[in-house]
């Protein structure tokens, strides 16, 4: 059975960086895109990034574009995402998702496997 575990959330001041990780168990990550979505207080869920395991291909949301990074360590069955500059509208639980059943798929609404989140604070 995959697992998705997250951490890494905190509270940090703005402008400030965390850096989030995302490890798979039950499942191996070859060939699987793995993505990270946000949900804010009061707000819809929001697919801000996804890395492709084929040819390392991400993407990101505008919102979260040149401040993310998102990595992968097929080894050590793990997902980065690395975020700076972090502002008053990022504060957010962030999930890991993966969609088990199609191979690279970046496709937010196929993701069936989700972690639990860490919770992200920004403020002053």
């Amino acid at each position: 059975q995959v697992q998705l575990v997250e951490s890494g959330g905190g509270l940090v001041q703005p402008g400030g960086s965390l850096r989030l990780s995302c490890v798979v168990s039950g499942f191996t990550l070859d060939y699987r895109g793995v993505g990270w979505i946000r949900q804010a207080p009061g707000k819809g869920r929001e697919g801000i990034s996804c890395i492709t395991e084929s040819d390392g291909h991400t993407v990101y949301a505008d919102s979260v574009k040149g401040r993310f990074t998102i990595s992968r360590d097929n080894a050590k069955n793990t997902v980065y995402l690395q975020m700076n500059d972090l502002k008053p509208e990022d504060p957010a639980v962030y999930y890991c998702a993966l969609d088990s059943r199609s191979q690279d798929s970046c496709v937010y609404a196929g993701m069936e496997a989700w972690g639990k989140g860490t919770l992200v604070n920004v403020s002053s």
